[in-house]
């Protein structure tokens, strides 16, 4: 099945712990990366965890090594793509559409962010 959220997207995290608490709760940010065999998304800023390099040896002879902190990957029912309008987590519809060019008219599916709610 296709995911509703695709790279670039602005998503908020709609699960976890409060960012009170030490989560990421309604942290916004930008889709890194979209891994659909897992069914799962990079978030940038969100879900840090520590990783440990191993030192190794450029190109240019320096070395390289030690704790780096990266973004993990979260689980694509944890978040919820941002309405641009209002700005707050919303649903995420597909409209077919006819579009015209050069004579031929094709049917395409387009993406369109629904009302957003309150409580979502």
């Amino acid at each position: 099945m296709a995911s509703k959220i695709k790279k670039g997207d602005l998503v908020e995290v709609i699960s976890g712990p409060t960012q009170e608490r030490g989560g990421y709760r309604g942290k916004q940010g930008r889709v890194i990366d979209v891994l659909t065999d897992s069914d799962r998304v990079i978030v940038e800023g969100v879900n840090y965890v520590t990783k440990h390099v191993r030192v190794g040896q450029s190109d240019r002879g320096t070395r390289e090594g030690g704790i780096e902190t990266v973004e993990a990957p979260i689980h694509v029912s944890n978040v919820a793509v941002v309405d641009p309008s209002t700005k707050k987590p919303t649903r995420v519809g597909f409209r077919v559409e006819e579009v015209k060019k050069d004579g031929k008219t094709k049917t395409v599916r387009v993406r369109y962010a629904k009302k957003s709610g309150k409580d979502l």
